[in-house]
């Protein structure tokens, strides 16, 4: 009960960061301002006791060929009394496009995630962004660029390096008020070959208005060289609502 209860918030948090928000008409432009929220609370009692709370905001600027934006997410939970999970992440991102299908994006981020090892990572990067396919059906945008990382563990021990960033972005739209996503992304280390990360997000959106939708998602975290006492792999399924103004 306690992992699936941790799982399902950690999940919210990592889909809410890079995933489309509620589905528009399939013609219809993004508005110049975008706001999405998620909140998320669970507590029992009984055999067990868990409270997990997961609170989660971001915020998307357009205007004359910039994209500007930003998330936030808190996702905190006790079980039988006992922290059991702590993960924050925060991030900035800025697009310029190029032409109709290429941009250039810069990226700041921070998480920590003590129940992953990591007491702090900050990473600064940038990179080019490609949209290939634009139809009205689907939708494939591939990325590439390079970041500087600054991690510090639960043990204190600092790792600075250099990392490359490698994703794609796949989107099929059923309707004008449901669609799927699959996003991939590869995290070399440029310092140590057998340091690598990939992350693979799988969401079904389905909106029951023009603000709100129902969201099913699958999350796999994996990193090659995790934290000294740590697994490699983490899976995640979700579900929940989100809204959007």
């Amino acid at each position: 009960m306690k992992h699936l209860v941790r799982g399902c918030a950690l999940g919210a948090a990592l889909l809410a960061g890079v995933l489309p928000s509620v589905a528009r008409g399939q013609d219809e432009p993004p508005p110049p301002v975008q706001f999405t929220g998620d909140l998320g609370f669970v507590n029992t009692a009984g055999n067990s006791e868990v409270t997990t709370l997961n609170v989660g905001e971001r915020l998307t600027y357009r205007t004359a060929g910039w994209v500007l934006g930003e998330f936030f997410n808190i996702i905190y939970g006790k079980t039988d009394g006992t922290e059991s999970t702590s993960l924050w992440k925060a991030g900035a991102r800025v697009d310029r496009e190029l032409t109709s299908r290429l941009a250039v994006y810069g990226f700041v981020g921070w998480e920590r995630n003590k129940f992953a090892g990591i007491s702090r990572r900050f990473d600064e990067g940038v990179g080019l962004a490609y949209k290939v396919l634009t139809g009205p059906k689907s939708v494939l945008d591939f990325e590439a660029g390079v970041a500087l990382n600054q991690q510090r563990s639960t043990l204190a021990a600092d790792d600075n390096f250099v990392s490359g960033r490698a994703a794609g972005l796949y989107r099929y739209n059923f309707s004008a008020s449901a669609f799927i996503t699959q996003m991939v992304e590869f995290l070399p280390n440029f310092e140590m070959s057998d340091d690598y990360r990939v992350n693979s997000e799988t969401a079904l959106v389905a909106s029951l208005s023009k603000s709100i939708a129902l969201k099913l998602g699958y999350v796999i975290r994996f990193d090659n060289m995790p934290e000294p006492g740590f697994k490699d792999t983490d899976r995640i399924f979700t579900s929940g609502i989100q809204v959007n103004f």
